[in-house]
């Protein structure tokens, strides 16, 4: 019998931080792939999953916030009240695919979004998509952002 060895990179399984509810997220980092920043290259999880429909940055009353940075704060602010609903939290994000009206809006804002990230959702980075947009069916809208967690059983 011959056995071959798989030429491509080695497959690494980082554990998330574990609670009390002993999560079963896990982050996916091949072997020999640089660390990224600020997202994870892919995320395995069991349990209840949560998704959210395409969430914009307004308010109860359905007014936008004032420009980039601040429409991404209000849109994260959703979801995390969104995931919390569920009994979700942060930690059990797998995945943000985000929309955006403008790239270089976005990549201009990187610090101020990467402070307000770890602000609502701290250290905890799924995987992410970023998705340069003609524009959203709210037309003063900058950003949109869909959201998958799992919450452990």
């Amino acid at each position: 019998m011959s056995v071959t060895t798989p030429k491509g990179p080695q497959l690494a399984v980082l554990t998330a931080a574990e609670d009390d509810t002993r999560s079963r997220v896990q982050v996916l980092q091949p072997s020999g792939w640089p660390m990224p920043k600020g997202y994870a290259n892919g995320m395995a999880a069991e349990g209840r999953i949560v998704v959210t429909g395409g969430v914009i940055g307004w308010d109860a009353e359905e007014r936008l916030a004032d420009g980039f940075a601040a429409q991404v704060h209000q849109t994260l602010s959703n979801i995390a009240a969104i995931l919390a609903e569920a009994g979700a939290r942060p930690e059990h994000l797998v995945r943000l695919t985000w929309y955006v009206v403008d790239m270089d809006e976005y990549l201009s804002n990187l610090k101020e979004l990467g402070k307000i990230y770890r602000a609502i959702f701290g250290a905890h980075y799924p995987a992410m998509a970023l998705v340069q947009v003609v524009r959203l069916v709210e037309k003063a809208a900058r950003v949109e952002i869909e959201a998958t967690a799992v919450i452990p059983r």
